[in-house]
């Protein structure tokens, strides 16, 4: 009775008397992506801190299938066919892919956008099918993004929302809100949809002929891998530029505004620490970020000749 009930409430360390538990990770990026990589660094190292250390007792499988849906479907099947204790997906695209693939096996999905709008979970604080994590943004951040970089360009008149209608299925939310913000911020909004680097390239050309800027929307891994031709083609053609992830700041591009990304997986990491040691996924509640950074790479600033506004420097983190 007493062996049947510990089986009950840690059912996935009952099983581990007879295999090692395992972690399968569905990532929307490619290999080699520095960013994606830190954080899923981060990610194992959030389940280190709490007792879990890979191949000792625990295994670990990272896949990086990239945004392409159909490659994020088949590596899905293919990783729920190992039957890991509970699985962890990094973008939109890829927690689809897993709920499509398994509604059994628990999976923690962190860096989505509105879960709920997209239609992955139905209920924020009691999810009812397999899946839970942490979600970054609501549509309603188009605005917000479009206002620092009115902010940060005062006679700036045309703005275009950059995004991959394969790997972001839910830019045009954003497009949507960021249309209602057009009159009371003297924006014309477009959206600005890609699908390679050369499309990239062809929008940048025409925000420098247009004199506009660029909202990087969420790019589910399609952005990072280009994140260099990316950031210097800005600069090239002096295009201003805000992107939602601090890494794109970082590493030259004029601004940021989000959420701490790497935070997110480790904060993902402790739900799959509780469902390794038998909570059940249906207990833990959808959460939201709740702080947000302004990053300012005050390089690209001058560079761009910009005279960043008071109030920005007051609010962000300024990179030198």
């Amino acid at each position: 009775m007493s062996l049947a009930g510990a089986a009950a409430v840690f059912p996935v360390l009952a099983k581990a008397q007879d295999r090692m538990p395992s972690v399968g990770v569905l990532t929307g990026n490619v290999g080699g992506d520095p960013g994606a990589q830190m954080r899923v660094d981060a990610f194992q190292q959030g389940l280190a801190d709490r007792g879990w250390i890979a191949n000792q007792n625990y295994r670990l499988e990272v896949r990086w299938p990239g945004p392409n849906p159909a490659r994020q479907q088949a590596e899905a099947r293919e990783l729920v066919a190992t039957e890991p204790d509970v699985l962890f997906s990094t973008s939109t695209g890829t927690t689809r892919a897993l709920r499509d693939a398994t509604q059994k096996i628990p999976i923690v999905f962190v860096g989505l956008s509105d879960p709920v709008g997209t239609g992955l979970v139905a209920n924020l604080a009691r999810p009812t099918g397999n899946l839970t994590g942490f979600s970054l943004y609501e549509h309603s951040m188009s605005g917000k993004w479009l206002g620092l970089l009115k902010d940060m360009v005062p006679g700036l008149s045309h703005a275009a929302l950059l995004f991959n209608p394969e790997s972001s299925p839910y830019a045009q939310h954003y497009l949507q809100a960021a249309h209602r913000m057009e009159g009371r911020l003297g924006l014309k909004v477009t959206g600005a949809s890609v699908y390679s680097g050369a499309e990239i390239a062809a929008v940048i050309e025409t925000a420098a002929r247009v004199g506009g800027g660029l909202v990087v929307l969420p790019d589910g891994g399609f952005v990072g891998p280009q994140s260099a031709m990316v950031i210097a083609l800005l600069a090239q053609r002096r295009v201003p530029a805000i992107f939602a992830v601090r890494f794109y700041a970082v590493n030259g591009g004029l601004m940021s505004y989000g959420a701490d990304l790497t935070e997110q997986f480790r904060d993902g990491a402790g739900y799959v620490d509780r469902v390794l040691r038998g909570a059940d996924i249906r207990s833990l509640p959808v959460q939201f970020a709740t702080r947000f950074e302004l990053v300012i790479n005050m390089k690209t600033a001058n560079a761009l000749g910009l005279s960043v506004p008071g109030r920005l420097l007051m609010d962000a983190e300024l990179i030198e």
